[in-house]
């Protein structure tokens, strides 16, 4: 079975930015998107884990996927974040994430109270059968503390709602399992950006990013070029891109940001800003990279 995909080459995990307030800055955030349109971007995902949702109002989740689809309008596919570890309430953002002009979804696996394996099943079938937009299941087990398991994706890769994986354990062996066992059937784009080029190499069709906040055009060349070619760019970023996890995500990618002007260096409680020392290494590597 193949599947037709979303989009292939590289979609933006975007961070969201805020003002000194605290509040969304948006302005800043129609800045941003633009920025990656002008890059070539393919695809941007609105409230996903870069974008800090767990820390935002209802109200402020549908702004910013509402603002980020009618700024783009059309031009590439908008990806809404729905996760939750309740399925209720997937279903509810998916209904919201439609209404408000969404193209597809990326639904986390259910952390904390987690599942089982047929929970999964039943979790992603129940949303698919709930609301008509695509579903891109994303695996990140070390902040959900589960681990989507490659003959659970063969199950549910029937169902014709489920369009895709977001595969972030940082694993490319498990990744080429998951790939030699669902083939086209699911296609599947990297969520770890040291892999990008690794997974390209087992027929993902690109990757969603967070590198990709400052350096969409990079990223984008990376997941277009021949393997050869993005190899190199992928040595060349790999110190930015080790930095960039050195502590919690977004936490390193808004300080660069920042650095560039690109937007305020500010988050939102439990998250805090990188520290003195980690910070005075990426501006560092910034600068040998000739970006700042």
């Amino acid at each position: 079975m193949s599947r037709q995909p979303l989009f292939t080459g590289c979609a933006t995990a975007m961070i969201t930015p805020f003002d000194e307030g605290g509040h969304l800055d948006l302005p800043a955030l129609d800045r941003l998107i633009d920025m990656q349109l002008e890059n070539g971007i393919d695809a941007l995902v609105a409230c996903g884990t870069t974008g800090e949702p767990a820390v935002m109002t209802d109200d402020e989740w549908s702004e910013i996927v509402r603002r980020t689809v009618r700024r783009v309008n059309g031009r590439v596919p908008v990806i809404a974040g729905t996760g939750s570890n309740s399925t209720a309430q997937v279903i509810r953002k998916a209904s919201s994430a439609r209404e408000l002009g969404a193209d597809a979804q990326l639904v986390v696996t259910p952390f904390y109270n987690k599942t089982t394996q047929a929970g999964l099943i039943a979790h992603y079938r129940a949303i698919a059968a709930s609301v008509d937009l695509p579903i891109i299941i994303y695996n990140v087990p070390s902040r959900t503390g589960l681990n989507i398991q490659p003959g659970t994706l063969f199950d549910l890769m029937g169902d014709e709602k489920i369009i895709g994986l977001k595969e972030a354990a940082g694993d490319a062996a498990r990744a080429a399992d998951i790939a030699a066992l669902c083939g086209d059937g699911l296609p599947l784009y990297s969520g770890s950006d040291e892999l990008t080029v690794q997974l390209r190499s087992i027929g993902s069709l690109g990757t969603i990013s967070v590198l990709s906040n400052l350096l969409p055009a990079e990223m984008v060349r990376m997941t277009h070029l021949d393997l050869k070619e993005a190899a190199g760019i992928q040595l060349r970023l790999m110190p930015l891109i080790r930095l960039l996890f050195r502590e919690v995500s977004p936490i390193p990618i808004k300080a660069a940001m920042s650095m560039t002007g690109l937007c305020k260096n500010i988050l939102r409680l439990p998250l805090v800003p990188m520290s003195d020392e980690n910070t005075a290494l990426l501006e560092k590597e910034l600068r040998r990279l000739g970006i700042l």
